[in-house]
């Protein structure tokens, strides 16, 4: 035995024996139930179905059977154990040792289906508002120096992604523009928490544009008490003033992508070789301020434009590539043409936080910092990739 601080006495470790973990090859048994156990601690601590059945309300006349947040966590289960169908239900059922790792008994397909359809508008609205609760538990729950810093800021990510379905009995879904016949899944993420706190089902070829404003709010809405401040990241999906106007309104700093049009490529031309800065963490990589405000946006707009070293040899020659679009007409043609061994690739976010000192001065080094935040936008699509598996029903 020795002492260590606080007058506690532990046994020593003998060399060689314990306490090492060795990283394998998954086992294929057991892999497949991964997160059950975990997702019935989730609802054992933060009352997660307690939270969905206040916020769904009731579903059926008779108190039998699966309530509404009981069947949310039972598909829940089963998405987790690699189901992609309503089908998948019965076989989780089939699965004896599996069930014991659940959290509420497997309902069978057509009981999950006959369910599913009594959600309407306002117990959807209900799964929101129970995402909230148990959100704002989680931020009770954790210490208080990570308490400070998600109330400190809180960052808001949204983006949509298509999800394939398949048969042409899917009510709402709709070809995207890949034809495939899709719904589109418009997500608004808690960046910093890394839970989705809004969100909306589409059909595949409808424009995220056109509903972002009332997502926007719902997800403020379903924020924690004690909020300090809240931001907005949006890609060129979402490029339109409204959605600025509505963050504008609720004080939420916002960086959307821009739509690289005439107007913005001109203000990009006027800006000379020195006034670009190294970005944060990319090679070969500067941003600028650029004079772009397109009309119609809140006031104290500014436009950030980052551009990256091209080499001429990775530049493709087929002019459907999505990089070519990236780089200005003038310079593609001179460099395919020999007399440029290099191009520059350009983006472009317009964003209301100040990037300027008192004196109108650019500070390059705030700059640079919004442009490597706004750039970790790119983590909803982690959770993309957990919802785009196609579904058959």
């Amino acid at each position: 035995m020795k002492s260590v601080p606080g007058g506690k006495r532990v046994a020593k470790r003998r060399p060689g024996r314990g306490g090492r973990v060795r990283i394998g090859v998954p086992d294929a048994a057991l892999t497949g139930s991964a997160g059950l156990a975990a997702l019935g601690e989730v609802d054992r601590v933060l009352g997660l179905v307690q939270a969905l059945d206040a916020g769904i309300g009731a579903i059926k006349v008779r108190d039998r059977g699966l309530s509404g947040g009981q069947l949310l966590m039972a598909m829940a289960s089963c998405q987790l154990a690699g189901g992609d169908h309503l089908a998948s239900l019965d076989r989780r059922r089939a699965d004896t040792a599996g069930q014991r790792l659940e959290a509420v008994p497997t309902p069978p397909s057509r009981t999950a289906g006959g369910l599913a359809r009594r959600f309407g508008p306002e117990a959807l609205a209900g799964i929101e508002s129970a995402i909230g609760v148990v959100n704002a538990e989680v931020v009770a729950r954790v210490g208080q120096v990570r308490r400070s810093a998600l109330l400190r800021q809180v960052t808001m990510d949204i983006d949509a992604t298509d999800v394939e379905v398949y048969g042409p009995g899917k009510d709402g879904c709709a070809y995207n523009y890949q034809g495939q016949r899709a719904y589109r899944v418009d997500i608004a993420l808690w960046a910093e928490l890394g839970v989705p706190i809004a969100a909306d089902l589409l059909a595949g070829n409808e424009d995220p544009r056109s509903s972002v404003v009332e997502l926007i709010r719902r997800a403020h809405a379903g924020l924690p008490a004690g909020v300090e401040q809240v931001a907005l990241r949006l890609d060129t999906g979402y490029f339109a003033a409204d959605a600025a106007i509505a963050a504008h309104a609720l004080a939420i700093r916002f960086a959307i992508g821009v739509k690289r049009n005439a107007a913005v490529w001109r203000a990009a031309a006027t800006i000379p070789d020195s006034d670009y800065t190294p970005v944060i963490g990319m090679a070969d990589t500067e941003v600028a301020l650029v004079p772009y405000a397109p009309k119609g946006w809140p006031p104290g707009v500014g436009c950030l434009a980052r551009r990256t070293r091209i080499p001429l040899d990775q530049v493709s020659t087929d002019p459907r590539a999505r990089k070519r679009r990236t780089i200005p007409k003038d310079q593609l043609a001179l460099a395919l043409g020999g007399d440029l061994d290099h191009v520059y690739g350009y983006s472009f976010i317009l964003t209301n936080i100040a990037v300027t000192d008192p004196d109108g001065t650019v500070d390059a080094e705030l700059i640079a910092e919004v442009e490597h935040w706004y750039r970790h936008r790119t983590d909803i699509e982690d959770l993309h990739a957990l919802v785009r598996a196609p579904a058959g029903g």
